[in-house]
């Protein structure tokens, strides 16, 4: 549900006629004039369960919003939780007794910008593994300054990640639509989301030679963010859909920053792709679910926020694919969701991992 307001008993009226008791997940759109602080007291004032995230634009069916916020209700929530301190490597997950051979989904939003987020995915697969299916989003600012983004009862948190734990059927579609150039390459050098060096080399020396051999651009320090969003790198998981790690910026020593952790000794293709391409996969992810659950209720999309910088006035393609495709029964599924920084899933038998550049379908009972 899409709403737009800055008075925050508008957003719990809406919540109590529309979702009842069940759990809401609130996505709010970063130019949303609205006070969070307000907000979460006047739910917390009326016993509201919720978690809450930022982001740079918001989805509702085939239109994108830079204002306003989704409301997606859940019911037979077990638990919500706060994880704080992903800044660091000491932070805790929390410990939630799960009945065995029930179906759960664990839906949680982290801060994009964190130094740990991977760290964090990683703790929170070590604790619940398969007995759950896993979606979420990283929060953050289009400007990628940092800023607190992800709330609940307690507040707003930087450097922090929420979610709950429901018990659920989920099925889940990852596509992104982006193609090998150039690889296999090895990231000899990295500290944490900076690539430092690639095959021994400096890092945006050996991507720059990709980039001009592929498409005799010349990318530099001033224009990197606008060549660079074609051509993201790609780490191959076991014969699946490349996990995409997208390029942001250059540091002031020239290194390669990236959304998300590349581990040391990572194995990188270079990845390009065009319009056609990424609608394509959209479609694509959106088939892979609609077949998986016999009555969907709802979808949630978390969709990165460099597909619409990249397609730009042909993106509302992509949301129409999405739509066209998500209708069960001949009837369609609402759609709603997030541009973000960071795209969470756990698709299919595999592991928990951060995407970037890619877009996850959620499709929930």
């Amino acid at each position: 549900m899409y709403i737009k307001t800055i008075d925050p008993k508008v957003v719990a009226e809406s919540i109590i006629n529309n979702f009842g008791q069940q759990t809401v997940v609130i996505s709010v759109a970063e130019h949303s004039a609205i006070d969070i602080n307000a907000l979460i007291g006047c739910l917390v004032e009326h016993d509201i369960p919720f978690i809450g995230g930022i982001f740079p634009k918001v989805i509702s069916g085939t239109e994108v919003y830079d204002e306003g916020m989704i409301l997606t209700g859940f019911s037979n929530v077990v638990e919500t939780y706060l994880v704080k301190d992903l800044n660091t490597e000491s932070f805790n997950i929390p410990k939630i007794d799960l009945e065995e051979d029930d179906n759960y989904f664990l839906f949680t939003f982290a801060d994009g910008l964190t130094s740990y987020l991977s760290l964090y995915l990683s703790e929170l697969y070590t604790s619940y593994g398969n007995k759950v299916s896993y979606i979420g989003a990283g929060t953050g600012s289009l400007s990628l300054l940092q800023i607190p983004c992800v709330f609940d009862k307690s507040g707003i948190h930087q450097d922090a990640a929420v979610g709950l734990i429901a018990k659920s059927k989920i099925a889940l579609g990852v596509k992104h639509g982006w193609k090998r150039i150039a690889g296999p390459y090895v990231a000899t050098k990295t500290d944490k989301n900076t690539i430092q060096e690639i095959n021994w080399q400096p890092a945006f020396e050996v991507y720059k030679n990709i980039i001009k051999e592929h498409s005799q651009k010349e990318i530099s320090c001033e224009n990197f963010p606008s060549i660079a969003k074609a051509y993201p790198f790609g780490i191959l998981k076991d014969n699946s859909e490349y996990v995409v790690r997208d390029p942001l910026t250059l540091n002031d020593k020239g290194e390669i920053v990236c959304i998300g952790e590349v581990m040391e000794n990572t194995v990188l293709d270079v990845l390009n792709g065009d319009n056609e391409t990424l609608i394509q996969a959209a479609e694509a992810a959106a088939s892979q679910v609609i077949t998986q659950l016999e009555s969907p209720k709802q979808a949630y999309i978390s969709n990165c926020i460099s597909r619409i910088l990249f397609l730009e006035d042909d993106y509302h393609l992509e949301l129409k694919a999405i739509s066209k495709k998500l209708v069960k029964n001949n009837q369609p599924i609402p759609v709603e969701g997030a541009l973000t920084l960071g795209e969470i899933s756990s698709f299919g038998d595999s592991y928990l991992q951060l995407f970037n550049k890619t877009v996850v379908i959620g499709l929930f009972e």
